[in-house]
C-alpha cells in the first residue's frame, strides 16, 4: 500500500468516524425533546433518504418517479410522526 492510499484511507475513516459521532450526537439531542421511537424513526429516515439521494445525485442511480415517490413517503411519515408526538 503506497502513501497516497494510506492517506486516503485515513481521511475516509476520519470523515466516517466524525459523521458517526455527529449523527449519534444529534440523535441524543433529539431524544431530549422527542420520544425515542419518533427520534429513531426520523434518524433512520434521514439516513435512508440521504443515502438514496447521494446515490441518485453522485453515483448515477435511477431517478425513476417511483423512487422519488417512496422517498417522499418516507419524509411524510417522519413529519407525521413529529406532528403527532
Amino acid at each position: 500500500m503506497n502513501e497516497v492510499s494510506k492517506h486516503r484511507n485515513l481521511k475516509s475513516f476520519t470523515i466516517f468516524l466524525g459523521g458517526m459521532v455527529l449523527s449519534f450526537g444529534f440523535l441524543s439531542l433529539a431524544m431530549q425533546t422527542l420520544p425515542m421511537g419518533t427520534s429513531y424513526a426520523v434518524w433512520t429516515g434521514i439516513g435512508t433518504v440521504g443515502g438514496t439521494l447521494v446515490g441518485m445525485l453522485f453515483y448515477g442511480e435511477s431517478h425513476d418517479w417511483k423512487r422519488i415517490l417512496f422517498i417522499s413517503m418516507i419524509l411524510m411519515a417522519a413529519i407525521g410522526l413529529k406532528l403527532t408526538s
